[in-house]
């Protein structure tokens, strides 16, 4: 797992139901991880109706800045949005603003588990989201929980000011939530979870396309046990792992191993991660950008 000249890893994090705000983990080899600050806090919420920082992602820009959405709420009740806001070094930040991005869809239940994805090619960077429609998809209503039936939609963006009509992103003809991106060779791998209650999925699959913006298929059969979500995924020398919530484990959190995209092998043993670390999204830095974060301790 050699590492390429100053590199390190950092994975987003939140506590609780994400009253905190942003919490950050470091590593070296993708396996042993700890928490930066003493679990302490980088960015408190401010947006949104429940002020909840939960499930944040943030990605690097070619520009070196690093862009950051969260789920706000559980439901729209409050509002309808996601939290956004940028930062040069991880330590300063802009100030939060809350995208609204489904108002063309006023019945919208939630929007959650926002994530980000640049594409290279024409500059511009993918966002996406779970979201619940009521009605949209009859045929799969009642194999979800409490009549949620999600698809993965989508935008897409130069600026975080001016964004292209939402639109639907990935339906693989049953319920699902919690996509995530990763460039593979050749394509781009789709990761995400069957969220169907009935029958009982729960776990997680993927998928590949050619663009970013897919079409993706053919959908994969479970690559995880059940009762498994928040998928992020990560590339280090020869090997793909998968990262995720293990939410009805006593050993929380876990992760998936592959050397060919196609066979993935449980290496959750393996891994090391603070209590209480949920939901977030794992990416490179320099080691600069490390080493500048762990004198904050």
């Amino acid at each position: 797992m050699a590492l390429r000249a100053g590199e390190a890893f950092l994975f987003t994090s939140f506590r609780g139901n994400g009253e905190s705000g942003l919490h950050l983990l470091w590593s070296t080899n993708g396996y042993h991880w700890t928490a930066l600050r003493n679990d302490r806090p980088f960015l408190r919420p401010e947006v949104g109706g429940y002020r909840l920082m939960r499930d944040p992602c943030i990605a690097q820009g070619p520009d070196g800045t690093f862009h950051m959405v969260w789920t706000t709420a559980w439901t729209t009740d409050r509002g309808a949005e996601i939290g956004y806001a940028s930062s040069r070094d991880l330590i300063q930040w802009t100030p939060q603003r809350a995208l609204r991005l489904m108002q063309h869809e006023p019945k919208t239940r939630n929007l959650w588990a926002p994530e980000l994805f640049y594409d290279r090619r024409k500059g511009r960077w993918l966002v996406f989201w779970s979201s619940t429609i009521p009605g949209r998809f009859p045929e799969t209503d009642d194999t979800g929980d409490d009549g949620y039936n999600h698809r993965i939609y989508m935008t897409t963006t130069r600026d975080f000011v001016h964004f292209t009509p939402t639109r639907l992103f990935f339906d693989p003809g049953f319920n699902v939530i919690d996509a995530t991106l990763l460039e593979v060779p050749g394509g781009y791998l789709l990761v995400f979870k069957d969220e169907r209650l009935r029958p009982l999925q729960k776990r997680l699959r993927i998928a590949f396309a050619t663009d970013p913006e897919g079409p993706f298929g053919p959908v994969s059969d479970p690559i995880s046990i059940d009762w498994a979500e928040g998928p992020s995924a990560l590339r280090i020398g020869s090997e793909y792992l998968i990262y995720y919530d293990r939410y009805s484990r006593k050993r929380y959190y876990g992760a998936l191993r592959s050397h060919d995209l196609r066979h993935w092998e449980d290496v959750s043993q393996e891994m090391r991660f603070p209590p209480g670390h949920q939901h977030g999204t794992v990416f490179r830095v320099s080691r600069a950008i490390l080493e500048r974060l762990l004198a904050l301790e």
